[in-house]
């Protein structure tokens, strides 16, 4: 940790720590908010608002193990989302959230906010899992607002088909309380209806297990919640499908680490490019997906 904080440290505002199960953090607490972040995966544990309840949330029992993927907060799916699409035998969702990611920058932004910036260490990766020469960095951005920038590089000289998504976990007061604006009108497959294509009808409830990727989305999204009398916003560039899931009681007692009525707690609103909606990228090419989360407070 002395090398990190040497390195990256910023006095009263960024320390590197040991947190549960001695797994380094990444924290953050400036004028205009906080933050914490494990250097495994560059996953976010928290994020709070000045003065505001967390936005984020993670289980109770949640496994802090090494390349063991962590329950809630914010894991980073890339370089595909859900399944390969042809090596069935490799890990869902990528391998970006098992390994460790290191440090490259950081600095004290003028507006109070704190700039941190990781970069996906290789070295730690398993060969076979290396399907394509890429590189990616995730840039996070702390103040009143919680700013994500997922940057990937195509370094090889072919093309690659990107998948990609921020499976943020949203800390909701009650998910049966809970109403997602912004994707009326929109198509979307029901992966608990064998993928079903369907068309969304007013806002988004949770009565049941959800489970879809919205396609071809854009524009602002809002997690009203009635039960912690707040909206969460969710704005994003260059993310073109929004997964929404929540695994609902038999699933989440079958995961074993959603932590007793977790589930009702939890809602995932995902920034994604996935399913119909990936990225084809040609060598050397970069693409930039980003998400901002914000929250307004409602009259009680």
């Amino acid at each position: 940790m002395n090398t990190l904080n040497q390195q990256y440290g910023i006095a009263n505002t960024l320390a590197f720590t040991l947190g549960k199960g001695d797994m380094p953090v990444a924290k953050i607490s400036n004028d205009l908010g906080s933050a914490s972040i494990a250097l495994q995966g560059a996953h976010i544990l928290s994020f709070q608002p000045k003065g505001e309840d967390d936005l984020i949330w993670m289980s109770d029992d949640a496994s802090y193990a090494t390349q063991k993927s962590l329950r809630g907060g914010v894991p980073v799916c890339w370089p595909w989302f859900g399944p390969h699409v042809t090596e069935k035998t490799l890990p869902a969702h990528g391998y970006a959230r098992t390994v460790n990611w290191k440090p490259i920058a950081s600095k004290a932004l003028d507006d109070g906010s704190t700039y941190l910036c990781f970069e996906l260490d290789h070295t730690n990766v398993a060969e076979n899992l290396q399907v394509h020469p890429l590189q990616v960095t995730l840039h996070i951005t702390v103040g009143s607002r919680l700013q994500l920038r997922l940057e990937t590089k195509n370094c090889g000289g072919s093309a690659y088909q990107l998948s990609e998504a921020m499976h943020t976990y949203f800390k909701v007061g009650d998910v049966r309380q809970v109403r997602v604006e912004g994707l009326d009108g929109r198509e979307y497959l029901d992966k608990t209806d064998h993928f079903s294509r369907k068309q969304q009808q007013g806002d988004v409830c949770i009565e049941q297990e959800t489970d879809r990727v919205y396609l071809n989305t854009s524009g602002q999204l809002r997690i009203c919640d009635a039960a912690l009398h707040r909206t969460l916003v969710i704005d994003s560039e260059q993310s073109h499908a929004t997964i929404v899931w929540n695994p609902w009681i038999e699933t989440a007692n079958k995961m074993g680490d959603l932590g007793k009525d977790g589930y009702l707690q939890m809602l995932c609103v995902e920034t994604a490019n996935a399913a119909e909606n990936t990225i084809s990228l040609a060598g050397g090419e970069t693409h930039q997906m980003s998400c901002t989360y914000s929250v307004e407070k409602h009259a009680r």
